[in-house]
């Protein structure tokens, strides 16, 4: 492989992508757009639960624990309820995610010593609210019974419980690091799918497999400038992660720029790859856009767990290159893990890449078909 061909042949792509401002603005734009708005739009954290209150104690107490409810932050008191059948509607008509029913003899039973039935209906039509909802009613009733009872009133269990790498247990802190993976798996696909196939397209292959050029420098000066672009992408995503969005980035940036190197390799490979067999640049960015977002938003562990998946869907997994760049970046960020730790990943994408670029040169032919 001689360098001066693989440079000329970046230089000539690198050309082509200034003077195209849709691939400038895929290239740059797109990153840091999907990152503001997935940033924002993709949360856990569930705050202000709209709730409504039907009262039929009416008393000192009740509206005791109803103010703590308020004052937690979590639940949001919209209405206090006069009927019975108010609770309903309230929930029916989406006014309210959760109801609180306070029986009559709620007080009383408190001051006596007795268990003090309360009531609360929680809409289960998101189930991953409606279960976040009752973790906060449990905290919330038994900090208000423990302040009731003097804390006479203990478990037999005292759990001290504490948490690591993300202490607060913002939802930002770990999806925002794996929504890079998801971003840079479809740009860097997306970037590569059109090269060669645009080739094709505008008549100037025929030019290049005149040339003296072999497939591997062809392929290598293909990847190259985009290579510099992906990683620029990373770096501004990685700056508004940490600058934006309040991210914590505990480990080594030499780590995750080494990493990165592999992951984008891969992915750009595999962007060649496709443009190499599709021929077509709308062929080639669609096909990029399935092998690429679907597989990254899905299996990768970005959203979902890959433990809870069924076996042959965990299996599946393995070969995604965003499920170990997604574990890479949570980990660099969030725990400051070191390569050793992560030697499985980098193995696996050092992998991949190599694979994806042996069979990109494998596939590619010059000549005229």
């Amino acid at each position: 492989m001689k360098l001066i061909r693989v440079r000329a042949i970046a230089k000539k792509e690198l050309i082509q992508v200034l003077r195209d401002p849709l691939s400038l603005a895929m290239a740059f734009l797109m990153p840091v757009i999907l990152l503001l708005i997935f940033g924002y739009a993709i949360t856990m954290d569930v705050n202000n639960l709209r709730t409504v209150v039907y009262d039929l104690d009416k008393s000192s107490l009740s509206r005791e624990l109803v103010a703590q409810f308020r004052e937690s932050g979590y639940f949001t008191i919209v209405t206090i309820l006069d009927r019975p059948s108010d609770v309903d509607a309230a929930l029916d008509a989406n006014r309210g995610q959760v109801a609180l029913w306070i029986p009559a003899d709620f007080s009383e039973n408190l001051r006596r010593g007795k268990v003090a039935p309360l009531q609360v209906v929680v809409d289960g039509s998101d189930s991953n609210t409606a279960t976040i909802a009752l973790g906060y009613l449990e905290g919330v009733t038994e900090r208000f019974g423990q302040r009731v009872t003097g804390g006479i009133a203990r478990a037999p269990i005292d759990a001290r419980v504490r948490v690591w790498y993300n202490p607060e247990l913002k939802s930002r802190n770990y999806i925002i690091p794996g929504l890079i993976a998801v971003i840079m798996a479809v740009i860097a696909a997306l970037l590569t799918s059109l090269t060669i196939a645009r080739e094709w397209e505008r008549g100037t292959m025929e030019q290049l497999i005149a040339t003296p050029v072999k497939t591997t420098e062809l392929i290598a000066g293909k990847l190259l400038p985009y290579f510099f672009i992906g990683f620029i992408d990373v770096a501004v995503s990685v700056a508004m992660t940490v600058f934006i969005f309040d991210v914590p980035l505990r480990g080594s940036l030499l780590l995750l720029a080494f990493l990165t190197s592999l992951f984008l390799f891969g992915g750009l490979s595999l962007g060649i790859l496709i443009s190499v067999v599709a021929k077509s640049q709308l062929v080639a960015s669609q096909i990029a856009m399935v092998v690429s977002f679907l597989p990254a938003f899905l299996l990768s562990g970005f959203m979902y767990a890959i433990s809870n998946m069924p076996l042959p869907l965990q299996n599946m997994t393995r070969i995604i290159p965003a499920r170990y760049f997604v574990a890479i970046l949570k980990g660099i960020f969030l725990k400051g893990s070191t390569l050793r730790q992560l030697a499985t990943e980098t193995i696996l994408l050092t992998i991949f890449g190599l694979l994806t670029f042996v069979l990109s040169v494998r596939k590619f032919k010059k000549r005229i078909v």
